[in-house]
């Protein structure tokens, strides 16, 4: 807002005095805040900081200069200017220019007779000027970022006006110093979010909004209604302008605003996750600073043991494939809160209607499987209703965590039909109803099952028998009568007699092994649905 003492000295007005600089270079990006004029000797008192002074030197003793000097640079002057002619004809004394070059303090010279109220008037007009601009500037600001705030902008459409407006890169994290969303504006994002989270821990603000001089950064806290969750970073090498700080302050009110509207939708971490398990799934392009944003958020990839994991809630079976999204969305919650409760980094999100996404990150020097029964535990015991927990194969590299997330959703899906009591599961416990559930989609498995069982199926829809179910029954019991009448409940007699019609509807002998065992596979298929 305010002009540098070299843009005031390349003013016309103290061009036509001939100044020459002859110390103090160094400070000539110095702010210059006001103008005074003054002869006396002791003026620094009477200073706040930031005050060209400008004198003729007629009052300055001679015996005091340097503590002249040394009194303004210590109350923040920003510059001296002394007209030559009245004290001191051709130059100003030595001991002026060495403690002026020692503080760093400007010191100018005019040797041409100079009206220091034009001056004044000059100055003064020019950081009016610059108020005026930066007031214009504050104004479009508000009104940018109202405009976002009642669209319901999402946080990344706020970050990228954000760094549009101040063309400075933009972080928002969480307090717990995780990125949720960032724009680069145009820099390296690998090198903005390298070592993030300790970065930040480093950087302590006492005010709501505060610039740290040592990091160049611009912070403002986020939140609404006294409840803090975030913090927005401007990385700004300078100083920033009171409109960088209107910047940040609105963006930090638009976010705020946001989160209260859409507390019933996804949590904006939960949403960050998921769009970077679509990335590794394949369900979206990979951006190539996905490495580097998943450490931001406190989950390393590189050198570490990347585990898939699926939950799916047990509810979720035969005709009802599909889980609604409240109930997706705090299993994830749980399942976030589980891993955080355990310490272990994962991503977790929805990508589908059917379950919920994690992807572990253990380090190399811990074993999987403790951590897996942990984390296993801990979801079981948060989670709101029971679920199935499966795990994919551990990789140690990215282009792997597809495959371990695949394998796991094919695992929970196979696992769903038969949960049994089992911590987690694996594609080694799923064995037949793992195959069949990777074969699900295949149009000759479906023809298969339709070949073995359509009779029966259609008796039973025309009747309202339950040939299917007594038939499971056998199945599931190994081909014994006894045992299989017990669970449907039956007695022998009624059993064998219900049987007998399944024979003879399906063509088939149920004493043949072979028989029973291609029944039990389309039975299988058929329970997985379409």
């Amino acid at each position: 807002m305010y002009p540098t003492v070299a843009e005031v000295v390349a003013l016309p007005v103290i061009r036509q005095g001939k100044p020459r600089l002859v110390a103090g270079a160094a400070g000539l990006g110095r702010r210059v805040r006001w103008v005074h004029v003054a002869e006396i000797a002791d003026i620094a008192p009477l200073l706040r900081g930031g005050e060209l002074v400008l004198t003729t030197g007629v009052m300055l003793p001679e015996s005091g200069l340097a503590r002249y000097v040394e009194e303004l640079a210590a109350v923040g002057c920003a510059g001296l200017v002394v007209e030559l002619g009245r004290r001191w004809r051709d130059d100003v004394p030595g001991a002026l220019v060495t403690e002026a070059e020692r503080h760093g303090l400007p010191l100018v010279t005019l040797t041409e007779e100079t009206k220091y109220v034009a001056v004044t008037e000059a100055v003064v007009g020019l950081i009016v000027d610059a108020q005026l601009a930066e007031l214009r500037a504050a104004e479009q600001v508000h009104e940018t970022f109202t405009a976002l705030t009642v669209a319901g902008a999402e946080p990344s459409e706020v970050l990228r006006e954000v760094a549009r407006t101040s063309g400075l890169a933009v972080v928002l994290e969480t307090l717990g110093h995780d990125v949720l969303a960032y724009d680069a504006a145009g820099h390296d994002p690998v090198t903005l979010l390298d070592d993030w989270a300790a970065r930040s821990r480093a950087v302590t603000v006492t005010e709501r909004t505060a610039y740290d001089t040592e990091s160049g950064w611009l912070i403002t806290i986020v939140g609404a209604r006294g409840a803090d969750w975030g913090r927005l970073v401007m990385v700004s090498p300078e100083p920033p302008p009171h409109r960088h700080v209107v910047v940040a302050e609105r963006a930090a009110s638009a976010l705020a605003v946001h989160r209260l509207v859409a507390r019933d939708r996804e949590s904006l971490e939960r949403q960050t996750h998921r769009t970077l398990l679509a990335q590794l799934l394949g369900q979206a392009p990979q951006s190539p600073d996905l490495g580097a944003r998943t450490a931001a958020l406190g989950v390393p990839l590189e050198r570490r043991q990347l585990i898939g994991v699926a939950v799916r809630p047990v509810s979720v079976l035969q005709g009802q494939t599909l889980a609604t999204q409240e109930v997706l969305r705090d299993l994830a919650e749980a399942t976030a809160l589980a891993a955080r409760r355990v310490t272990v980094a994962a991503l977790v999100g929805v990508v589908d209607d059917t379950s919920v996404r994690a992807l572990l990150s253990v380090p190399m020097t811990i074993g999987v499987e403790g951590v897996l029964r942990k984390v296993a535990r801990e979801i079981h015991r948060t989670a709101a209703s029971s679920v199935v927990i499966a795990v994919g194969t551990t990789v140690t590299s990215t282009t792997d965590v597809r495959r371990s997330l695949g394998e796991a959703a094919h695992v929970a899906g196979a696992a769903l039909r038969a949960p049994g009591s089992q911590l987690y599961h694996r594609l080694d416990d799923v064995r037949l109803r793992g195959l069949l559930h990777l074969l699900r989609e295949d149009e000759r498995v479906r023809a298969f099952a339709d070949r073995e069982l359509g009779p029966l199926l259609a008796r039973d829809s025309a009747q309202g028998s339950r040939l299917v179910e007594l038939l499971r029954c056998l199945c599931e019991n190994g081909g014994n009568k006894s045992a299989a009448a017990a669970a449907a409940h039956l007695s022998r007699t009624a059993y064998y007699q219900q049987l007998g019609r399944i024979e003879q509807v399906l063509g088939v002998s149920l004493e043949d092994p072979e028989s029973v065992l291609s029944l039990y596979v389309a039975l299988l298929v058929h329970e997985m649905g379409p």
